[in-house]
């Protein structure tokens, strides 16, 4: 009985974060062919922890190179509900994003934050947004947020536009 619990216990936690990785781990061909990129882009990455004014992006896109579609976003973003809404005042496993660009990191009251996340000292306009949701270890290394990232640079525009005016 207890192994078919944990059984169990192991299929749940590998559905849900196959949901919050939103597909963007891979383990197959997929993985070598990103490995085949030439050295020089490569080097050419961006590395370590931004500052917080840094806005540089691993794939070396920038939001003012794309148009934010917020119906799109909507759609991408069901990948985050399962620890996030933008309904104010509700936290998940994740804080409300309600209002959350122009707002500080580590500020939605009722969350209890990771240190990390608490003492950043950034806040998230668009592009720290942007940048944040490629890879969120890289910006925020230790913060609680098991999400690998989204590296479709015109779906974190729309997710943005869509956080903007989730109406």
């Amino acid at each position: 009985m207890v192994r078919k619990h944990t059984l169990s216990a192991v299929v749940a936690l590998s559905a849900f974060v196959a949901a919050c990785s939103g597909g963007s781990e891979s383990s197959g061909p997929e993985k070598t062919v990103e490995s085949d990129a030439p050295a020089a882009a490569t080097a050419a990455a961006p590395t370590g922890t931004p500052a917080v004014d840094d806005v540089s992006t691993l794939d070396g896109t920038t939001l003012a190179s794309f148009t934010g579609d917020a119906a799109a976003g909507k759609l991408v973003f069901a990948q985050c509900r399962s620890c996030h809404v933008t309904d104010p005042g509700v936290n998940k496993i994740g804080p409300s994003l309600a209002g959350i660009i122009g707002s500080k990191a580590g500020s939605v009251a009722g969350f209890n934050y990771s240190p990390a996340n608490a003492s950043v000292g950034l806040t998230w306009t668009k592009e720290k947004m942007f940048q944040y949701l490629e890879k969120p270890q890289r910006v925020i290394p230790k913060n609680k947020m098991i999400y690998a990232g989204l590296p479709d640079a015109q779906k974190r525009a729309d997710v943005i536009a869509y956080l903007e005016n989730p109406g």
